[in-house]
This record gives C-alpha cells, sequence and structure tokens, in this order.
C-alpha cells in the first residue's frame, strides 16, 4: 500500500492506474501555517511516496509528520521512495562550519523509514549516511523506452566524465555506442569541449544527465554536435531543476527536451511510475 505525500501528487493517478493501492490521507495547514497530516487507512507494510522538491523544507517536514502518523496507526514496516531528495548536492564540508546537509536529511528519515529509495542520487555514496537498507533507482530504462525510436542508431553521450555511468546505462539498454564530452581549458577564460573517441557526423543524440537547472552545458553540448554534423539531438535528465527561463532556452537549442516526473514540469514526459511499483 502506498501513501502519496504533497510532492508526489503528480505521480497518484499513475500509481493507482497501474495497481497501486493508496491510502487515504489528510493534509493542510492550521491557521498559522503548520502543516496537518492525518492518516485515515492503516496496513502493516507502507511506502510513502515524497518527492522533496521546491518548497523543500516543507515536503521533508510532511514526510516526517507523514511517517509518525503512519507509526501512531501501527505500521511495521515503513519505506520511503522520494523521486527527488533535497540537498542530495549539499553533500561535502567545503567552508568551516558548514553542515553536511544531505547526511542530516538522511540520518532524520532513518528515524522513522525502515528503507530509503532515492532515484538517480546526486553522489550514490550518500547513501551511506541512511543506517538501514538504501537503494539508488536508475532512470535507465525509462528514458531508454522513451527516446529509443527517437534516436535510431544514434549515440547516448554525458555532458561530462561524472555522468558517463548514466550514459552507459541508457545506451547498453538500447544497445547503442556511448561516450562523454571532454573538457579543456585553452585559455584562462575559455573551455573547449569535445566528445571524446565518437564519431558524431550524420547520427542522432542523446545527452544524458541527472540534473539540469540553468541548461547552459547542454545548449553549449547541442552547439558543437551541429558544428560536428550531428542529426537530431535529444536532452534528457532525471531531475528538472530549472532555473527560469531554462527549459525555453534549452528547447530552442534541441529537437526535444524531456526528463523524468521526479518533478512536474511542462516537460516532464518520462515516468518513473512503473519502477516504483517494481520495488
Amino acid at each position: 500500500m502506498f501513501v502519496i505525500g504533497s510532492g508526489a501528487r503528480h505521480l497518484e493517478d499513475e500509481i493507482k492506474a497501474l495497481g497501486g493501492g493508496v491510502l487515504d490521507v489528510e493534509i493542510k495547514r492550521f491557521p498559522d501555517g503548520e502543516k496537518y497530516v492525518r492518516v485515515l487507512d492503516s496496513a502493516e507494510e507502507v511506502t510513502l511516496v515524497q518527492s522533496t522538491f521546491r518548497p523543500q523544507d516543507e515536503h521533508l517536514v510532511e514526510m516526517i509528520l507523514l511517517a509518525d502518523a503512519l507509526r501512531e496507526r501501527g505500521v511495521r514496516k515503513l519505506r520511503a521512495v522520494v523521486p527527488y531528495l533535497a540537498y542530495s548536492r549539499q553533500d561535502r564540508v567545503t567552508k568551516e562550519g558548514e553542515p553536511v546537509s544531505v547526511r542530516a536529511v538522511m540520518k532524520t528519515l532513518a528515524l522513522y523509514y525502515d528503507e530509503l529509495y532515492v532515484f538517480d542520487l546526486h553522489n550514490p555514496e550518500t547513501l551511506k549516511f541512511f543506517p538501514g537498507k538504501a537503494v539508488n533507482l536508475s532512470p535507465a530504462r525509462a528514458i531508454a523506452e522513451y527516446f529509443g525510436e527517437k534516436l535510431g542508431e544514434g549515440v547516448v553521450l554525458a555532458p561530462d566524465k561524472g555522468a558517463r555511468e548514466r550514459a552507459k546505462a541508457v545506451a547498453e539498454k538500447l544497445g547503442l555506442e556511448y561516450s562523454h564530452f571532454e573538457k579543456k581549458r585553452i585559455s584562462p577564460t575559455e573551455v573547449e569541449m569535445r566528445p571524446v573517441d565518437i564519431d558524431v557526423k550524420g547520427k542522432n543524440v542523446l545527452i544524458v544527465d541527472d540534473i539540469i537547472s540553468t541548461g547552459g552545458t547542454m545548449i553549449r553540448a547541442a552547439n558543437l554536435l551541429r558544428e560536428m554534423g550531428a542529426g537530431k539531438v535529444f536532452v534528457a535528465a532525471t531531475h528538472g531543476v530549472f532555473a527560469e527561463g531554462a527549459i525555453e532556452r534549452v528547447s530552442k537549442a534541441v529537437d526535444e527536451l524531456a526528463v523524468t516526473n521526479t518533478i512536474p514540469t511542462p516537460v516532464s514526459r518520462i515516468s518513473i511510475v512503473p519502477d516504483i511499483l517494481g520495488l
């Protein structure tokens, strides 16, 4: 049985349509602004689905309140599926006095949740901060299924070496070549980007990353691919954390931009719900 937090309401209809049972909950605010939750049904084992995009803090507090309510109702095993985990990019101390924010979030969730499932975590190594079972879920299947026919006998690229494994995962689902862009500084103010050891001339290309914010890297990569004679250029990402105007800017530079529905956006066309139901 599932409980759907307010950060995952955009997934609820599909979860129900594909056979997932959903418990009734009441979520509202008190006049002073504090969140109120009430679980109207119960079960021995429950999976709470909550994406923690903006407002991040509100969605995280709601996860804690819902978990406490579920434990009060006698739930014995409680799992959290977090399509997008807030604070995941704050995974190290860069200045004295800072927290490791993702550690604080995971340790807090561990007070209530037995298992944690996250989609495409920025740094999978941070799962060590959750003492129970913690799994980093890949959207490779969903991305490959969405772009497979459009890409044809094309190429899958990562925007940098750090995202190479994401490109590899999608490419292996499709049986295609994959590589990554390499950045080389040629002057104090200029950086050159080139795909590593792969020919894109006349081929469709899919660029895959975990997060798109401003979209600047994707636009630059797409323009370079055009110069190199690539065919159609597609861009996919797991999390559409778009800065204002980013969707429009990236969409103008490529043939199609599509992200998964970990966060609801106008281009969230790739569904992770089958992966949630398959847990």
